[in-house]
Order: C-alpha cells, then sequence, then structure tokens
C-alpha cells in the first residue's frame, strides 16, 4: 500500500496552442496508463494546467507521454514539484474556468 509521504504532485501550466486541439482529452487518456490521481483544466487566458498526484516514476512517465504527443502544440511548460495532498479521488477533465 502506498503512503501518502511517498507520493508527489506536480503542477504543470503549458502554453502554446493548447486549447481547441483535443489536449485535455489526450492527457486524459495518457493519464489512464499510469496510477496518476489530479485533473486537467483549460484556463480563460489560453493556458492549461495540469495537476497531477502520484510516484514519481509515474508522474515523469506522464509528463514525457504529454510532452511527445502534444509537442506541436506546446511552446512552453512549467513545472513545479510538490507534496502530494491527497485531495483527489482520481484523474479527470475540470471544467471551468
Amino acid at each position: 500500500m502506498t503512503r501518502l509521504t511517498d507520493l508527489q504532485r506536480r503542477d504543470v501550466r503549458y502554453r502554446g496552442h493548447v486549447q481547441g486541439v483535443g489536449f485535455r482529452y489526450t492527457t486524459e487518456a495518457l493519464a489512464r496508463r499510469w496510477p496518476v490521481t489530479g485533473y486537467v483544466q483549460n484556463l480563460a487566458n489560453g493556458d492549461v494546467r495540469l495537476a497531477i498526484e502520484g510516484q514519481a516514476a509515474d508522474l515523469d512517465g506522464l509528463l514525457e507521454a504529454i510532452a511527445q504527443r502534444m509537442a506541436g502544440y506546446i511552446d512552453e511548460a512549467r513545472v513545479e514539484q510538490g507534496t502530494a495532498t491527497g485531495q483527489f479521488g482520481r484523474f479527470q477533465i475540470q471544467l471551468g474556468p
């Protein structure tokens, strides 16, 4: 059983042509390959926010898969690392803003 203290969090802000290209749906499909929780969300300024929690290797694997699959749309990805909060039950697309 994984303890919360063994988990990490990544908060990512993607910039570029990342809305209207299936970014959230692609991210959700990719996230099913890893045991991660969190969400992906469009922001009002045209960016996409990703918040994920899980084991470091799983988080890094998902971020690499997103970077490869969506490379033509991403101009910048700002990643912040942190401690997992355990607030997510699964991974989902969050509507908003």
